[in-house]
């Protein structure tokens, strides 16, 4: 710390400080800019003993596969409520805590090496660090842009960056048996590729009371934040090697920050794409060929995680962790290579290069397998195709039953196709018959988007059919207690299924009916011929029966009139009943009877925990004693079997239940959530709902739910090429065999994730192809078949895996994987599976290059991947699994479970790592065009440091609104605002459009950043800076980034997954 003899021998004291205390704020000055050149030399001090800590221990790779290892704990094979069928693979095999040990510290290792072969063209100039963005950066294919070694003092980290790229073809690389001098292989000269983020050490159990928060938060800073800008990276020349010495290339060009200047490398290695060239791996069928790619050296990027001897400091620049400031970023690459491939919107694989052999699969450790969204929205102008193949019925393999897609073949002049699933030849039939050109492409192929589409949906003829169609059908199951007349909830439900009768889907078909509930079942004679609905009271629970079944369900457009009448009369009908029971159970049993002949939508309102009847819950709520034991998971997990055996019986008979539940007290989520994870539908959480309040969150799901499109009486199976099975699935459905999923209802909003195998020791083929099939009856009585079609390389090498992965679709599995282990164990343990699968990965991928880099104390990892550590933290800190007793509600905690189950990736993404923008000096300005919305709203790092307590912040994870008010805004904003009412509690104060420009001007962006995803509605929270624990719980709690609730920071986490890396790395 400026007090140290850096010649003295480094001779510890005292301990050293544990990884898992938080970070110091003492920090060594730090240079304003990286030097390069003999300038460097005077700044390395004798390198002390390397101490490495080892809190956490691994038990080797660990394959995917779904056999019983040694180190398997037996447990891992029991199913849950969340694991709907299959084997679960994975590399969570053993149990994975941290023990407490000392910090290691390590010197910086990038270091000037000897000078060594010939003379370079000019002296190292200094040059001013860049800044990265962080978007993925794709190595170009064919560029040899030139490459400069960053060299940096001790005293400093630096991130670094140089792909490399491919070497001239006429080159000849060096053997791998080759010696080469240190100079050429020196990591320095190897500059990493950037990245921009933080990192963190892992923190004890919280120690949170419920309701007090203030305690556990840090002071922020109240100054302007420093502004990260991201100028694009520095690119890098490709390295020239010949045997006998080793010359620089001259460069094209200078670069916009490096003057052109001769450096050393090591002789590239081409490694193969797989088994087969790039050339090779071209998609065979009726696709465009593609243009040949030569082979790339592995290329990563690396972030120096070593700290300065004697000093806390981490050695790591916050401001240089790689942060998803843009969202949800796709591969495209993969799209490129295959550009008849389904959409990404629809299926998304976690590496669009598949494995071609079981060891493979085993040094992978992540979780391989798609993401599929069969009903994704698609923008205006890019809506699926519809083919209708009339009486001619629909093309189809006839042993493994694919139906024809881009990626078929056609032989004999085009009588004859090959499947590509199962390779078999098909006849064409007569009137599907086209002659083939000199390429081998049928004439006709532009009018067949079956064959020049990856999505399709055909039209399905009669002998699809078991039954003829469903009509549209929403059946309302309404808690009418005392509980659910107080809150308003049978106001905002009566009121908003009237203004949505004219949109619900199905026309003249849609059918409707009601039950209500409270200690006895009310159901309503609605047929129309009254004019008044009938009720008929049952209040014998424990012999069910249905009063006149045939007018208890009736046309809509027939019985409009007495459909209104109920619906207006509801909430008065209510209002003076103090019944505090519910006989939710018998009133679900009700309902099935009477749908069971058509199936078709259960809307269940449920507001007091079941009481009376089958199907009654006590009220077991959270137990702190628990926590820490074996019996952790059983109070999330549902306590009585009636309610998965109604689901499975909804199932059977195409009945899809959406569960709506509110309270401020205990309504076990837990068990009444099963209904709609097993019936393909979806739950929705209003904890202490209040109508004044959140009116226009329930009224704005309850209209999209009963208004967006939606497949009804759906089974969907995905078909895979020889070779490759999906093992496991996962999501809200009901599995009816190994791989065909039962889904009484689907809609645009839910996604189906699922992992994949190999049936092979050795994959033979070139490219695997997988077949998304949707099966489903639309809402105007059609039978459909939605059809995506995707093809994927198959590789030899671990390097290409990582290249071509994707981090929404990993995140998104192993998002559902961790909460589906935290049904059967510890919180703790289902974090920790996370975190032993990322370091396993990584180390992995670390020991691809740590011989020929020299990586030192570097951390590298896949360009492609540069966000997962940071997503890893967001899952570790999100509802379902943060924390233990008293961080998180159990309902809440249940309810957030259950709805990332069944969120599509983008949507999961936003959740985990929302949004934080300052809007103050939009607000101030002029009035802006809609057309610059993204030049207004720049994503901020989640961390207290982007907080200014002079500005306005909002921030929307996609389910809620939370504007922060800095305690030095400017008031005359906040006046404008709030009006009076900027100076009271802001849990008093809602918002709403005043009579000025400034307030109108914060509607509108509320309102466009609600239309960008319309699934939920972001209900607006206002926070005062300093105001707690109100701040604490909306704000503060949420930055993903800070060490918050005994839960590491960002900067912290990159530290203790690098220790973890370096064992036995």
């Amino acid at each position: 710390m400026g007090t140290e003899d850096p010649n003295r021998a480094y001779i510890p004291s005292r301990p050293a400080p544990s990884p898992f205390a938080a970070t110091q704020s003492i920090r060594p000055n730090l240079l304003t800019r990286p030097m390069a050149g003999p300038d460097a030399s005077v700044f390395r001090p004798t390198p002390p003993p390397q101490q490495t800590s080892t809190p956490f221990s691994s038990s080797g790779p660990v394959g995917s596969g779904p056999a019983i290892r040694p180190n398997m704990h037996p447990a891992l094979l029991t199913t849950t409520p969340f694991s709907s069928a299959g084997p679960v693979s994975g590399s969570e095999t053993h149990e994975f805590r941290p023990s407490y040990s000392a910090r290691s510290i390590a010197p910086s290792t990038n270091v000037l090496p000897p000078p060594s072969g010939p003379p370079t063209s000019g002296p190292f100039q200094r040059f001013p660090s860049p800044q990265f963005p962080s978007t993925t950066q794709v190595p170009p294919p064919q560029t040899s842009p030139a490459v400069q070694p960053f060299f940096s003092p001790p005293t400093r980290p630096h991130i670094s960056t140089g792909p490399t790229v491919p070497p001239p073809q006429t080159i000849n690389t060096m053997p791998s048996c080759m010696n080469i001098p240190n100079s050429a292989v020196d990591s320095s000269i190897f500059a990493p590729r950037p990245n921009l983020q933080s990192s963190f050490s892992q923190r004890g159990p919280s120690n949170f009371a419920r309701g007090t928060m203030q305690s556990a938060y840090q002071a922020y800073p109240g100054k302007q934040p420093p502004v990260v800008t991201q100028p694009p990276p520095v690119k890098s020349a490709a390295f020239v090697s010949h045997q006998e010495n080793y010359h620089a290339s001259p460069p094209p060009g200078p670069t916009p920050y490096l003057s052109p200047q001769s450096v050393y490398g090591a002789p590239p290695v081409a490694p193969s794409t797989g088994p087969f060239s790039r050339e090779q791996m071209r998609p065979t069928g009726s696709g465009p060929p593609l243009g040949p790619a030569q082979g790339l050296i592995e290329d990563f990027s690396s972030l120096t995680v070593g700290s300065v001897p004697g000093s806390f400091d981490s050695g790591i620049d916050p401001k240089a962790l790689p942060r998803p400031l843009d969202g949800d970023v796709k591969p495209k690459s993969f799209a490129d290579m295959y550009p008849m491939n389904s959409d990404s919107r629809y299926i998304r694989l976690t590496t669009s290069a598949i494995p071609n052999s079981q060891s493979l699969v085993s040094r992978w450790h992540l979780p391989l397998g798609a993401v599929v969204c069969p009903l994704a929205e698609a923008p205006v102008g890019e809506e699926v195709p519809v083919v209708n193949f009339a009486s001619m019925g629909i093309i189809r393999c006839r042993r493994c039953r694919t139906y024809v897609n881009p990626y078929v073949t056609f032989t004999d002049s085009g009588r004859k196709w090959k499947c590509n699933i199962c390779a078999l030849l098909n006849d064409v039939p007569p009137e599907y018959y086209a002659p083939l050109d000199a390429t081998g492409r049928r004439n006709d192929l532009d009018q067949r988007p079956e064959l020049s589409k990856g999505s399709v949906e055909f039209v399905a003829p009669p002998e699809y059919m078991v039954r003829p169609p469903m009509p549209t059908l929403y059946f309302f199951l309404i808690d009418v207690s005392v509980s659910a007349v107080r809150s308003g909830m049978i106001q905002v439900v009566a009121e908003t299924i009237k203004s949505c009768l004219d949109r619900l889907p199905g026309s003249s078909r849609t059918q409707i009916g009601f039950i209500t509930y409270d200690s006895t079942i009310h159901f309503y004679n609605i047929k129309s011929s009254l004019t008044q609905p009938q009720m008929m009271v049952v209040s014998d629970l424990d012999d069910m029966f249905v009063p006149l079944p045939d007018d208890l369900l009736v046309n809509l457009s027939e019985s409009r009139s007495v459909v209104e009448a109920l619906v207006d009369s509801l909430p008065s009908m209510f209002q003076d009943n103090v019944n505090v029971e519910s006989a939710f159970g018998p009133a679900l049993k009700a309902a099935f009877m009477i749908m069971s002949q058509l199936g078709g939508k259960l809307l269940v309102f449920q507001n007091t925990l079941p009481s009376l009847g089958v199907g009654r819950l006590r009220l077991r709520g959270d137990d702190i004693r628990v926590y820490g034991t074996d019996k952790e998971h059983t109070s999330r997990i549902p306590e009585d079997p009636f309610y998965k055996q109604m689901a499975a019986d909804f199932t059977k008979y195409q009945i899809s239940a959406n569960v709506y539940a509110f309270s401020d007290k205990y309504n076990d989520v837990a068990s009444l959530g099963i209904l709609a994870k097993y019936t393909g539908g979806q739950l929705y959480y209003y904890p202490s709902f209040q109508s004044a309040i959140q009116k226009e969150k329930l009224r704005h799901e309850l209209a999209r739910d009963l208004t967006r499109e939606t497949a009804w009486e759906a089974v969907m199976r995905i078909r895979c090429g020889k070779g490759v099975r999906f093992t496991s699935y996962h999501g809200n459905f009901m599995l009816r065999s190994t791989d065909l999923l039962a889904l009484p209802a689907v809609d645009c909003d839910k996604a189906y994730a699922m992992q994949l195998s190999l049936e092979d020791t050795l994959l033979t083929t070139q490219t695997v192809y997988f077949q998304v099939a949707l099966l489903y009856t639309s809402s105007n009585g059609e039978r459909r078949i939605r059809v995506h079609t995707m093809a994927a390389p198959v590789v030899a090498e671990l390097g290409e895996m990582y290249r071509q992965a994707d981090t929404g679709a990993i995140v998104s599995l192993l998002s559902r994987l961790a909460i589906e282990k935290s049904l059967s164990y510890k919180l703790e343990e289902a974090r920790n599976s996370i975190l032993l699968r990322l370091v396993k990965a990584l180390r992995e991928y670390r020991n691809l290059y740590a011989v020929q880099h020299r990586v030192g104390n570097r951390m590298i990892y896949p360009e492609s991947l540069k966000f997962l550590p940071l997503y890893a933290l967001a899952i570790f800190k999100s509802t379902p699994l943060r924390g233990g007793y008293g961080d998180v509600q159990l309902d809440e905690r249940c309810a957030a479970g259950y709805t990332i189950m069944a969120l599509p990736v983008n949507k999961l993404l936003k959740l985990l790592y929302p949004t934080l923008v300052r809007i103050d000096e939009h607000l101030v300005k002029a009035l802006q065009k809609t057309d610059e919305f993204k030049n207004i709203c720049k994503a901020l790092p989640l961390t207290a440091e982007s907080l200014d307590s002079r500005g306005l912040y909002l921030f929307d994870d996609g389910f809620r609104f939370v504007i922060w008010f800095g305690k030095m805004l400017s008031p005359n904003i906040a006046m404008n605002l709030l009006g009076d009412d900027f100076t009271t509690d802001y849990s008093r104060v809602s918002l709403s459009e005043r009579d000025n420009e400034m307030s109108r001007k914060l509607m509108h962006l509320l309102q466009t950043f609600r239309e960008c995803d319309p699934s939920y509605y972001q209900l607006c929270h206002l926070v005062r800076q300093g105001e707690q624990p109100r701040e604490g719980f909306f704000m503060l709690a949420n930055l993903v980034e800070d060490q918050v609730g005994g839960m590491n920071g960002y900067v912290d986490w990159i530290q203790q997954i690098h220790r973890q890396i370096q064992q036995n790395a």
